[in-house]
């Protein structure tokens, strides 16, 4: 219940009403300070005052020793499988396991386990970890969150001269690190200031760098061996190949030889799935992709020159910037190039032609990322230009999905690794955006501005909860992605199968009719050809045309000379039959020119002997 009281006043009792006007201010009373009363105090310099709500205390000051933190870390190995052993190879586990088991040392250790492994058993059997002690509750349905992402940390490049964080990698065990490739991709931009360092950040302590790589040029990209979480692998901007080994030191332990390396920067470099974890290939504007082995770095293991012509030409290769190898497709591979096409290859082909299997054509400007889906590897990703398209290798002349064209050029993208529906873009205006097909189409379902700058490279931690976005002034900003965009939904595979599907029907069914009506058009404009041709059979040279005009000509003049002939014999027809009682024996007459007499033989009608006349 609320207490209310009321005060009442009567208006008379308010006192004289309060007038107020606009005017300058006017000074009644001046009164000048007196320099006896400054002896009473005490002059404080500087002065703070400070304000509280609280109660005001008396004051008080501890000076403390100041503490700096070191973040150390300590490598290991014990308990685990050796370095030599991969634990993903069975053969070499199971090796492995027969050889410990015909020690000696091993049967007395097993026995001496024995007893706390008896321990441990009889308290599960005690203890039932399996039951359910709530069962008649209700399961709450958890809420849908709006999709978000904030930011944890922010990793800025510790040199004054700013430059490009062109190239991310997280470390395969449990992403607590993040290796950085820092350059300058802007041409003719190199100071003599600015430092070829590239860093290895703890996620957890943006204040300094955990390691520090030391190239001899600066790093374009960097990546981390899946196999051996102490080894990097990274592409420099004169063309060489580095590898580092964090147990080792800063300096790279080998580095490919100057003659064998590519010609133009490394734009991208991925390791192969191999039984040794050694291997690796790389792709650079040259127009080369180069297999190596690290440990004998001298020269490339394998060459392919990207010629459409596939004739193994450098001069007319096309320019690789992106790279895509699926560890479940150990001899395919793709590549992205300046051009705006992707180039579908095959390693193991016998001869170098053969290796270049296709391309595919869409986009305008060079593809900076290229990805397959981690969920379905037949479609992939491509970023270029202003837009970001879905491909499916089925179908080689267009994509089956595309985003938007935006105002900001597309720089880098990629999938989620969690969920097969949603993908990552960054522009050029420091914006980031997250797609999900299956839930809007035309426009991405969330778009974060993360920086001022431009946005050059994105990088997905396997996990899908994080992710890292570099800046072109060297900033990297790690961000925390909301639950819902990191979470598997339901039926969520069936349903982007059967979109991936209908989609590639779809433009299935747009080729055939584009076919159909192309090769219409080429029937009709091979009619057309075929028509001027009969047109310009028609048309005669000038010397056919002399020689057909001689040949009239002559055969008018015989013409006209047979018919003078005729002309003759029919006077002569004419003559004869004058002559009463005379009648032609022979049926040929021969006139002498100049002549009036007939010499042949004439009889006479009677049928007398002849008579010559």
């Amino acid at each position: 219940m609320e207490i209310v009281y009321v005060y009442t006043k009567k208006r008379n009792e308010f006192g004289r009403q309060c007038n107020f006007s606009d005017r300058s201010a006017e000074l009644h009373v001046d009164i000048l300070p007196d320099p006896s009363l400054a002896v009473n105090f005490i002059e404080r310099d500087p002065c703070d005052v400070p304000i509280q709500c609280t109660q005001e205390m008396s004051e008080h000051e501890v000076n403390t020793e100041r503490f700096e933190s070191d973040t150390r870390g300590i490598n290991h190995v014990e308990g685990g499988w050796p370095k030599d052993v991969n634990p993903h190879e069975m053969e070499q586990t199971i090796r492995f396991r027969k050889k410990v088991e015909k020690d000696e040392n091993y049967i007395s250790t097993v026995m001496q386990l024995g007893n706390n492994m008896e321990h441990c058993i009889k308290q599960n059997n005690a203890i039932d970890i399996y039951r359910e002690y709530f069962e008649e509750e209700e399961v709450v349905e958890e809420s849908e969150v709006q999709p978000s992402a904030k930011t944890i940390n922010v990793f800025r490049d510790p040199n004054e001269v700013k430059r490009t964080a062109s190239s991310l990698s997280w470390h395969p065990d449990g992403s607590r690190k993040l290796a950085v490739a820092y350059s300058s991709l802007e041409f003719q931009k190199v100071s003599k200031d600015m430092s070829l360092n590239s860093y290895i950040w703890d996620i957890e302590n943006p204040n300094k760098p955990e390691m520090t790589l030391k190239p001899v040029s600066p790093l374009v990209c960097l990546e981390y061996n899946p196999k051996d979480c102490h080894i990097l692998v990274g592409g420099s901007y004169n063309g060489q190949i580095a590898y580092w080994d964090t147990r080792k030191g800063s300096q790279p332990v080998e580095m490919s030889t100057i003659e064998h390396s590519h010609r133009d920067p490394v734009y991208r470099v991925i390791w192969l799935q191999s039984k040794t974890g050694t291997d690796t290939f790389s792709a650079s504007t040259d127009g080369q992709v180069l297999w190596w082995d690290i440990r004998k770095m001298s020269e490339p293991t394998e060459r392919l020159i990207l010629d459409p012509n596939k004739k193994g030409n450098l001069d007319n290769a096309l320019g690789a910037i992106s790279l895509e190898f699926e560890t479940t497709m150990p001899t395919k591979f793709m590549v992205g190039t300046e051009q705006g096409l992707v180039v579908s290859c095959n390693r193991k082909a016998k001869t170098p032609a053969e290796k270049i299997v296709c391309m595919y054509s869409g986009h305008h400007g060079p593809i900076y990322a290229l990805q397959r889906n981690p969920f379905f590897p037949k479609n992939f990703l491509t970023v270029a230009d202003w837009t970001a398209r879905i491909w499916s290798e089925d179908i080689k002349e267009s994509s089956i999905m595309w985003t938007k064209y935006h105002t900001a050029y597309l720089s880098d993208g990629s999938w989620s690794p969690v969920r097969p529906s949603v993908f990552f873009t960054i522009k050029m205006d420091g914006t980031l955006d997250v797609w999900d097909f299956l839930f809007k189409q035309n426009d991405p379902t969330l778009s974060v501005k993360v920086c001022d700058e431009a946005l050059n490279s994105l990088r997905v931690q396997d996990n899908g909860h994080f992710l890292a976005c570099g800046s072109q002034l060297g900033t990297v900003t790690l961000l925390e992605i909301s639950s819902g965009l990191c979470t598997l939904q339901k039926n969520e595979k069936a349903l982007a199968t059967a979109m991936f599907e209908r989609e590639t029907k779809r433009e299935k069914i747009l080729e055939a009719r584009h076919r159909e009506m192309r090769l219409k058009e080429r029937s009709r404009s091979e009619q057309s050809k075929e028509e001027d041709t009969k047109e310009g059979d028609g048309e005669e040279s000038p010397e056919e045309l002399i020689t057909r005009i001689e040949k009239d000509f002559y055969e008018i003049v015989e013409a006209e000379l047979k018919k003078r002939d005729k002309g003759e014999e029919k006077k002569v027809r004419l003559i004869l039959n004058s002559f009463t009682g005379l009648r032609v024996v022979r049926g040929s007459l021969r006139v002498v020119k100049g002549s009036s007499k007939i010499v042949k033989g004439f009889t006479n009608k009677g049928g007398g002997p002849d008579s010559t006349l």
